[in-house]
């Protein structure tokens, strides 16, 4: 596996490029590498992923002061243990296409708004301005909850949407068999009629043929013509492990039907990620709260903690104090990126008894005498510092 190139060598600016810099050099690189202009080529996907990981990481000025003080290694996972807590917040990286449609559709969430300016810089403005051309269909948004387990572990979800798709009756021609198709006659095939009011003129769809430039004379009557029809659909998502709350996914191709030839749109999968029981998660460490008994902790012992995976052991030497953290290696969180396993991090609670019989009481009174000498304390040093204070005050 080849090294990681610099992200601002990826998008060819300098390190102090501004903000605006970035994102015109990113436009112009992202167009040339687009899979969809250069279909086939491996290397043009690569580079085009690799141009979307490092526009996300230098636009966020969060994970560009973390990248311009420790380099690749502030998205690594891996690099928390040495203590790096900025790093550990910066997050992971989302699907290249997202961050394209983002950047050409000014953050514009789903819909085929943006649609068009990205189909204009990848195939060109003159097709781009044709009102009769192609129309590439909206994207479509997806809410999907997921239980802890199958964000952490990965699933299969089918998902049932309902969706503009191709008429089956017309095959999205429109017509009835048989039918033939004219210029309308109100825009002159054109798709737009001009309004002029003053010395301006303003170009708008033809209200008469929703700026298809054609009329059919027999239009198909399961679609009244349209082309399209609104369906169910069930539609099968592969769900990765190691996704977290608010991760999109992007479904190619899933999105509503196209218009007069045009492409479908995308589905985007927004996920949300129920909480767990006795899990929670940063970044890809997993941390579980175990109580163990004051006995536990005093003396020491072997405790059984849960995992993903079944249970492990993690051995507490005597003395281990409230909050103590333990590490297992390898028990966490598959990295989104493939960056390896993130860890399991064990944080111990000591549970104080609330109810004794005269017995154990009785032993605990006596334990508490013997615990008169301050070496048994964790910290003698605090007792020490005590006893000064309140002296300066007599």
């Amino acid at each position: 596996m080849s090294a990681k190139r610099d992200y601002y060598q990826v998008l060819e600016v300098e390190r102090g490029a501004s903000a605006d810099d970035l994102k015109k050099s990113y436009r112009k690189l992202a167009v040339k590498y687009h899979p969809d202009k250069n279909p086939g080529d491996k290397a043009s996907e690569e580079k085009f992923k690799e141009l979307g990981e490092a526009y996300e990481a230098l636009s966020d000025p969060q994970k560009r002061g973390a990248y311009d003080q420790f380099g690749h290694a502030a998205f690594d996972p891996r690099m928390r243990a040495g203590g790096g807590g900025q790093r550990g917040s910066t997050g992971g990286f989302h699907d290249p296409f997202d961050i394209f449609r983002e950047v050409f559709a000014g953050g514009g969430g789903g819909g085929g708004g943006g649609g068009g300016s990205i189909f204009e810089e990848l195939f060109g403005e003159q097709q781009q301005r044709s009102p009769t051309g192609p129309r590439r269909g909206s994207d479509l948004r997806y809410d999907l909850e997921l239980d802890f387990e199958e964000a952490v572990l990965g699933c299969e979800k089918e998902i049932n949407i309902s969706k503009l798709d191709q008429c089956e009756t017309c095959h999205g021609g429109g017509g009835e068999k048989g039918s033939s198709v004219k210029p309308c006659g109100t825009c002159g095939g054109r798709g737009q009629i001009i309004r002029s009011k003053g010395i301006f003129s303003v170009a708008q769809t033809c209200p008469d043929c929703d700026g298809a430039g054609r009329k059919i004379d027999k239009p198909c009557r399961a679609c009244r013509g349209a082309g399209r029809r609104e369906r169910a659909s069930k539609i099968k998502l592969k769900i990765p492990p190691g996704v977290d709350n608010g991760a999109r996914l992007r479904s190619a191709g899933n999105g509503e039907s196209g218009t007069r030839g045009g492409p479908a749109g995308d589905l985007y999968v927004v996920l949300h990620v129920r909480e767990h029981g006795l899990f929670s998660r940063d970044g890809d460490d997993l941390i579980c709260e175990v109580p163990i008994s004051f006995t536990q902790a005093t003396l020491g012992a072997d405790v059984d903690v849960p995992t993903m995976a079944g249970s492990s052991t993690v051995r507490l030497p005597s003395g281990t104090q409230h909050g103590t953290v333990f590490r297992i290696r390898g028990k966490g969180v598959q990295n989104i990126q493939g960056h390896g396993i993130g860890d399991l991090l064990v944080r111990v609670q000591i549970e104080v008894p609330t109810k004794l019989n005269a017995e154990q009481r009785a032993k605990l009174v006596e334990f508490a005498e013997l615990c008169k000498d301050d070496n048994v304390h964790g910290d003698a040093g605090f007792f020490t510092k005590a006893k000064g204070f309140f002296k300066k005050g007599e």
